[in-house]
């Protein structure tokens, strides 16, 4: 009951809202070519939907392609950061400053080394995943208290041990925080790669829609993206939940 309310409330205010953009549209003769009414987005959603759910597979794909190499990267990388202190101070500078370099510069250059295939996407969304994914994953390996890591020392421990069995164990929460801003990340990344050069998928959609000025077919796919990404999250939290379940 709690999760019907959690999920009520926001569908009636988009209800509303859309509501409230249609009367307007109609009312002011908004042309589609600059505004479509939303019942024409989801009147071509529903009559173009098996075309453009191909393409929104084909996001899907690119966007676990990304999720998987990003929290790989992510994860070795935060564990390398922990383990030592010379990386740390060579690597986490470097991590931060991909940050400030913009993806659409970048993605061309992997179009170009990666080609128009899903790699190139997979890339660019890995770009945007790896670095919450290694943040969260630090702070969650540094979590541990002091009387936590002393108890371990007083027993002996090794460092490999302490890693294994406290420190491992305290960023699963952290790794999962990380992850559920780089799963929607990894959706825009996906997209962007697609704009820059693709021959499927969803961001492909909006670009063709787009220098047809076929506004609403560009809604649609935004529509069906939005979809992919609250998919891809709610996999994540199921996944997180299971997991926590059986630590605890």
């Amino acid at each position: 009951m709690n999760e019907l309310r959690r999920w009520l409330t926001p569908m009636v205010l988009l209800l509303l809202v859309l509501a409230a953009v249609e009367t307007y549209l109609r009312l002011a003769a908004v042309p589609s070519y600059i505004f479509p009414q939303p019942s024409a987005v989801f009147s071509e959603l529903f009559r173009s939907f098996p075309g453009l759910a191909g393409h929104a597979l084909t996001t899907v794909v690119e966007t676990v392609a990304g999720l998987a190499i990003g929290v790989c990267a992510g994860v070795v990388l935060a564990l390398l950061i922990v383990v030592s202190r010379t990386v740390e101070r060579a690597l986490y500078p470097l991590i931060i400053a991909t940050q400030m370099v913009p993806v659409f510069a970048i993605a061309p250059l992997l179009v170009v080394w990666f080609g128009y295939g899903i790699w190139s996407k997979a890339a660019t969304a890995a770009l945007l995943v790896f670095f919450p994914v290694t943040v969260g994953m630090v702070d969650g390996l540094r979590s541990p208290t002091e009387d936590q890591r002393d108890l371990l020392r007083s027993l002996q421990a090794s460092r490999r041990q302490t890693l294994r069995l406290l420190e491992l164990p305290a960023s699963v929460p952290a790794l999962f925080s990380g992850l559920k801003v780089g799963v929607t990340l990894g959706v825009v990344g996906a997209t962007i790669g697609e704009w820059i050069g693709a021959q499927r998928g969803l961001g492909f959609v909006m670009v063709q829609a787009n220098a047809l000025l076929r506004l609403e077919r560009v809604f649609a796919a935004i529509v069906l993206l939005t979809a992919v990404g609250l998919l891809l999250f709610g996999l994540v939290r199921i996944i997180e939940k299971k997991v926590l379940a059986r630590r605890g």
